[in-house]
C-alpha cells in the first residue's frame, strides 16, 4: 500500500482514538495528507475523558509516512466545519478521501431497556452524534471532492446492514444511531454518482479499540486475557483491521463497485488480501451469526 495514495488529500471526522485513529494512520502510510478531527486535544478533553488526543494521532501519521495535520473540530458546531473545509481548500485544494467516524458516544448506550425507560438525553445525543455529525460534516466537505472524479465517502458504523437488520441492537435510539449510517452511505452513493464518487458504509468487527481494552482490563499485548470473561472477544480485530480496509478502498481504482453497499473489515480482507496485525483475517460477523447466534460448535481461530 506505500505510495498507492501520494498527492491525495483525506479527511478524518474523528480520529481521536479506536478505528478513526487507526483509518487516519493507514491513509497516511499509503501516503495521504490526513486531517485529523476531534474534540480532544492536549489543550482540552471532551467529554467522553479519555486522554488520547488528535494531536498524537496526527504525529503517528506523519510518522507512518503521511502528513498528518491536526485539527480541532467539534462535527456538531456548523461553523467549525465550514472552517473546517475552507481550511482543507485554502491548503489544498481538493479532498479525495472523507472518512465519517465521528461517534463517542458509548458512555450514552443504556442496554436492554425499553425506550420509555432511556435517558432521553442520552439517546438523542447518540442520534446527534451519528446522524447530524455526518450530515453536517458532509454538507461542507463534499463540495471539495465532488471537484474531481474518484472520490471516497466512508461512513464508518457498528454493524452491517445484514447484521442490524436480522438483530436489534438492544437499545432502540442505539439501533438508529447505528443504522443511520448505513442509509446514508446508500443515498451518498447516489448523490455522488453523476460526479464519480463512491459512498460506502463501513463497520468493524468487535473492535480492541483503547476503551474496550480498558474495559476488560488488559492492553494490545495481552488482550487474549479477556477472552475467559468474554468468549466471543476471540475473535477481536485491532483497530488497525479497519484501517488497512479503508486504505485498501481508498487505493482501488475500481472501488465504485462497492458504491452504496453494507462492508465490514473482515469482507474486505478478503477480497484484497490484507491481514490485522497478527497475520490472521478475523470475520467477526460470520463467527457471531453461525456461533452466537446459530450454536455451531466451533473456536474463533476457524474464523480468523
Amino acid at each position: 500500500m506505500k505510495g498507492s495514495l501520494d498527492g491525495k488529500v483525506a479527511l478524518v471526522a474523528g480520529a481521536t482514538r479506536g478505528a478513526g485513529r487507526a483509518m487516519a494512520v493507514a491513509l497516511g502510510a499509503a501516503g495521504a495528507v490526513v486531517y485529523a478531527t476531534g474534540r480532544t486535544t492536549r489543550e482540552r478533553r471532551s467529554e467522553v475523558g479519555r486522554p488520547e488526543t488528535i494531536e498524537e494521532t496526527a504525529e503517528l501519521v506523519t510518522a507512518a509516512g503521511g502528513t498528518g495535520i491536526a485539527v480541532p473540530t467539534d462535527h456538531l458546531e456548523p461553523e467549525q466545519v465550514r472552517a473546517l473545509a475552507e481550511r482543507i481548500d485554502r491548503e489544498h485544494g481538493r479532498l479525495d478521501v472523507l472518512v465519517n467516524d465521528v461517534w463517542g458516544g458509548e458512555r450514552l448506550i443504556e442496554f436492554s431497556k425499553k425506550v420509555w425507560e432511556l435517558d432521553l438525553d442520552k439517546g438523542l445525543r447518540m442520534l446527534r452524534l451519528a446522524i447530524d455529525a455526518h450530515a453536517i460534516t458532509s454538507h461542507f466537505a463534499l463540495p471539495l471532492l465532488v471537484r474531481r472524479p474518484g472520490g471516497l465517502v466512508v461512513e464508518v458504523t457498528d454493524g452491517t446492514e445484514e447484521f442490524n437488520t436480522a438483530h436489534y441492537r438492544e437499545n432502540l435510539l442505539y439501533d438508529l444511531a447505528k443504522y443511520g449510517p448505513i442509509r446514508m452511505a446508500w443515498a451518498l452513493a447516489g448523490e455522488l454518482r453523476e460526479s464519480g464518487g463512491t459512498a460506502v458504509a463501513l463497520s468493524p468487527g468487535f473492535l480492541r479499540s483503547e476503551e474496550m481494552l480498558d474495559h476488560f482490563g488488559v492492553t494490545e499485548a495481552n488482550w487474549r486475557d479477556a477472552v475467559e470473561k468474554e468468549p466471543a472477544f476471540a475473535i477481536a480485530e485491532s483497530p488497525a483491521f479497519v484501517g488497512r480496509a479503508v486504505a485498501a478502498l481508498a487505493a482501488d481504482p475500481e472501488r465504485a463497485r462497492w458504491s452504496g453497499q453494507s462492508l465490514s473489515s473482515g469482507q474486505l480482507a478478503a477480497h484484497y488480501g490484507f491481514t490485522d496485525v497478527d497475520g490472521s483475517r478475523p470475520d467477526a460477523f460470520r463467527y457471531i451469526e453461525e456461533v452466537r447466534y446459530g450454536g455451531r460448535e466451533a473456536a474463533a481461530e476457524d474464523y480468523r
